[in-house]
């Protein structure tokens, strides 16, 4: 498939917690559009004062965590004109919100875990709830401030942490069962990843370091759990009002049943990272996701 060359330009780095990541995943886009015979350039947004290179013909959002994923940038973006990839500004202020995004959930009858809300970091020990636990910062991604607490004691510590990265905590059911993680793309769920840490949590340190958690793709649900677990990660990207494309976090307890936790507008696209191998067990390389991602923005602004 032939493309016209364009001028795109990756936004990357940016000042989140995330910034590490989203320079490996924006290097790795550059890489992949330069080899298709785009011309790339890369802008780092480390404040919320900068220019696009003239000429971009799209933006192609690297970026991830707060600033990129929250909306920020999408707004900045929609006021320049200029066509960008994935999630509007509305869908990614509600999904980095994982209140909101919950909220969506619930009213769309979207499995949720059980779930409340903390501000004040000398809460005591919320009564009903009984360990293990899962705490976390409201706004922020990538596992960053994931507290697990398995017994009241470490609920004081937890809670700190977890309101260092933001004003917010949110507690949760602990689900036991397992972790999946469903790509999509187009409006179509991808192939089902499951994702199966050596040692404790799927924190933001097991997330990257390579060989500390394995990612089975295709994972291996039964039809009728898979079309269960496609079907809610379908629902709630639907539920946030995505478009183009998402990474959406499930626990599927025994049985099958999914429950969603969240909805990733702008998941990682590093070689390691889970959707680029979502697409690659439906057929598409690296190098072809990325371009149709570039053509879904170009596609809406056409039809704008």
């Amino acid at each position: 498939m032939n493309h016209r060359p364009l001028n795109v330009t990756v936004m990357l780095g940016g000042p989140s917690a995330e910034r590490e990541v989203s320079l490996r995943s924006g290097a790795a886009v550059a890489r992949a559009l330069a080899s298709l015979g785009h011309a790339v350039a890369q802008l780092d947004p480390q404040t919320s004062v900068w220019q696009l290179p003239r000429p971009t013909d799209v933006v192609f959002l690297a970026l991830h965590g707060s600033y990129g994923e929250d909306g920020t940038v999408q707004e900045q973006l929609e006021k320049l004109g200029v066509p960008y990839t994935g999630c509007g500004p509305e869908a990614s202020r509600i999904s980095f919100d994982k209140v909101l995004a919950k909220k969506r959930f619930l009213a769309a009858g979207i499995p949720t875990a059980r779930f409340e809300v903390f501000s004040s970091p000398a809460a005591g020990w919320p009564a009903g709830w009984n360990p293990p636990v899962v705490l976390k910062p409201v706004r922020q991604g990538s596992s960053v401030g994931l507290q697990m607490i398995d017994h009241p004691d470490q609920w004081p510590a937890a809670l700190a942490e977890a309101l260092r990265y933001d004003s917010e905590a949110l507690l949760e059911e602990k689900i036991t069962g397992r972790e999946a993680t469903v790509g999509i793309l187009a409006g179509q769920a991808l192939p089902i990843a499951e994702i199966r840490v050596k040692h404790g949590a799927f924190d933001y340190k097991s997330k990257y370091t390579p060989g500390a958690a394995e990612h089975f793709c295709p994972a291996d649900f039964d039809p009728e759990s898979a079309a269960r677990i496609q079907t809610a990660a379908l629902g709630a990207f639907m539920a946030v009002g995505g478009r183009d494309y998402a990474r959406v976090d499930v626990m599927v307890r025994p049985g099958g049943l999914p429950v969603v936790l969240e909805v990733n507008t702008l998941p990682g696209m590093t070689e390691l990272s889970i959707l680029p191998e979502a697409a690659r067990a439906a057929g598409l390389s690296y190098a072809q996701l990325c371009q149709r991602m570039i053509d879904m923005a170009l596609e809406r602004s056409r039809n704008h």
